[in-house]
């Protein structure tokens, strides 16, 4: 008797500005996953957050498009009525409604299993300011930084500029604070471009972040586990332009890798045991990839930040730096799968035990 398929619901599209990275992602994860042991429904999201089950998401843009959406919302005339069989749900939404612990909490209501990070390590970590604040509460290295919120910004524009031009040395760098894909970053090389930089971001967000400039390397280190993670070897990677942006990592793929990077073991090491403690220090489960710098002049590492539903694609370095660990593509999406399971048992358990 062959074992019975696990049905997984892969959702990808969304609301965010990574919305064309999410097809990528899920056209990736959808050839990889075992089809001898999992049974694929595949469900798009579109940008005004209207759900429509496709046939994979293979699919061109055009096509995943054609046809009837539904909002899952009970208000809504056309809400989705389509049954999805689903013994669990993956989230490949990268960025705002889908990376940031909304659409988990969505999970968490309907009381399915998950496979990635759940709502509050999603959202923390999605957060560059919130999760900033814990990992210096937990005394991990992180980069000199500003937070501005938009209102004080408009309120004081001098003030804050005057702070920034004596605090920061240039070059500095100018982010959303819950934005993924180096979506509304801006390297700032001259005191007149921190203005233009900081309204780019405002775009995106009502809280932004102003970060020292490391000169140095830039590493990665992908992270998998619930109670008791683990972390791969790092990876390096090489920007064609001035930092990895959004053009260079999903259009034109000129920034080169190192996987597994030249370093030394004690450097490795301690690459591994940050990551770790830094994904403990959100509470996440399910994976993460956690991005470093390594000072040229210091040798000092800093955590930059960490991303909960990193990329996916056949180039993304969190299944890439699992492979030259040893774990594989497609036993790595088993085992997301496995963790997801693993988390929603263990809820259910202490759900079960209180009975009031």
């Amino acid at each position: 008797m062959k074992p019975k398929k696990i049905k997984v619901a892969l959702l990808f599209g969304g609301r965010s500005a990574e919305h064309e990275v999410s097809l990528v992602s899920a056209t990736s994860i959808y050839n990889n996953l075992d089809t001898k042991k999992f049974e694929i429904t595949s469900i798009y999201i579109n940008r005004m957050g209207n759900w429509r089950v496709v046939e994979s998401p293979l699919l061109s843009p055009s096509n995943l498009k054609k046809g009837r959406f539904f909002s899952f919302l009970p208000w809504e005339k056309k809400t989705f009525h389509e049954k999805v069989n689903a013994d669990i749900y993956f989230p490949v939404l990268h960025g705002p409604y889908g990376e940031d612990g909304t659409i988990q909490g969505f999970f968490e209501m309907a009381g399915v299993p998950y496979a990635g990070a759940s709502v509050l390590g999603s959202a923390v970590a999605m957060d560059k300011a919130i999760s900033k604040a814990i990992l210096e509460m937990k005394k991990l290295p992180v980069v000199k930084h500003l937070i501005l919120l938009e209102e004080e910004w408009k309120k004081a524009k001098d003030r804050v500029l005057s702070k920034i031009k004596k605090e920061f040395p240039l070059p500095l760098f100018v982010k959303p604070a819950n934005l993924g894909s180096s979506v509304g970053i801006t390297k700032v090389k001259k005191h007149s471009q921190i203005s233009i930089a900081i309204r780019t971001a405002f775009l995106y967000d009502r809280k932004i972040l102003v970060e020292e400039g490391i000169t140095g390397r830039e590493l990665e280190c992908s992270v998998l586990g619930n109670e008791n993670p683990k972390a791969s070897l790092p990876g390096e990677l090489i920007p064609f332009r001035e930092f990895y942006d959004y053009k260079d990592k999903y259009i034109e793929g000129k920034t080169t890798f190192q996987m597994p990077a030249k370093l030394p073991s004690s450097i490795v090491k301690k690459i591994q045991k940050l990551s770790v403690e830094a994904y403990k220090a959100i509470d996440c489960s399910g994976m993460a990839r956690v991005d470093f710098f390594l000072e040229n002049e210091t040798n000092k590492i800093y955590i930059s930040e960490l991303n909960t539903i990193p990329g996916f694609t056949e180039i993304s370095m969190y299944p890439k730096l699992w492979e030259v660990s040893g774990l594989p593509y497609p036993r790595l999406l088993e085992k997301l799968i496995q963790l997801g399971f693993e988390r929603y048992k263990r809820k259910k358990r202490g759900e079960e035990k209180f009975m009031p």
